[in-house]
């Protein structure tokens, strides 16, 4: 498998070059072109009832499609439903990571991920996958994106450090955290308000911009629903 990452730096997508029965995982609905490729949907996070955990929990889709090529230089590419950057994540024995909804772009047949069961505060407080958030397994590569810029900041025992909720992409799956209501007004539609708090020895990952944010400029400038009649 050679990977290519295409376009400029804030609308990249990613080609996938196969060699026949390669396979690769993608999120659903993310494919853009292809080529000697078949596409299969199937159950994500190890089974039926913990992919429907998932999916009434988060709104977020169950499935996950598996683009296996059918002949040699096969090709498939994919690309985020949001403009912003894509990082390539290397897991093995020693490192896993979780992942914030709407994260997962595509990862190596090897790699896979499962529903680990929040606490009911962190669950409340949402962003994070409701009740479940997504906890990578495996070896091999995983493709996350972003809105915006990512930028990889390192948490240390002696330094805890806090982001607001909705700028955090993913983090290592061996880092501690805490979200709770910042200072100020807790905005319940939007999250705005909660911080999450890293402590460990890791990374998080995180977004420059945030589609909440993005919406809350937009939204005064469209033009009022009509009155019914």
């Amino acid at each position: 498998m050679f990977v290519k990452q295409l376009g400029d730096a804030n609308f990249e997508l990613l080609e996938f070059q196969l060699d026949r029965n390669e396979t690769i995982k993608i999120e659903r609905g993310s494919m853009v072109y292809m080529q000697g490729v078949n596409l299969d949907g199937k159950l994500n996070g190890g089974g039926f009832f913990n992919a429907i955990g998932r999916a009434f929990s988060s709104g977020e889709s169950f499935f996950m499609t598996h683009a296996t090529a059918t002949s040699n230089h096969a090709k498939i590419a994919v690309a985020p439903k949001t403009p912003g950057k894509i990082v390539e994540l290397q897991l093995d024995a020693n490192r896993q990571y979780r992942l914030n909804d709407g994260a997962f772009l595509a990862c190596s047949e090897t790699v896979d991920y499962k529903m680990k069961r929040q606490s009911l505060g962190k669950a409340l407080f949402a962003r994070t996958g409701g009740l479940f958030v997504m906890e990578t397994t495996g070896s091999g590569s995983m493709y996350v994106s972003s809105f915006g810029d990512m930028i990889q900041v390192r948490v240390t025992p002696d330094n805890p450090i806090s982001f607001d909720n909705t700028n955090v992409v993913c983090w290592d799956a061996s880092l501690d955290y805490d979200i709770h209501v910042a200072s100020g007004v807790f905005g319940f539609k939007s999250g705005e308000g909660l911080v999450n708090t890293f402590k460990g020895d890791g990374y998080v990952y995180i977004q420059t911009r945030t589609v909440s944010n993005l919406a809350d400029v937009i939204i005064p400038y469209l033009p009022e629903p009509a009155p019914s009649n």
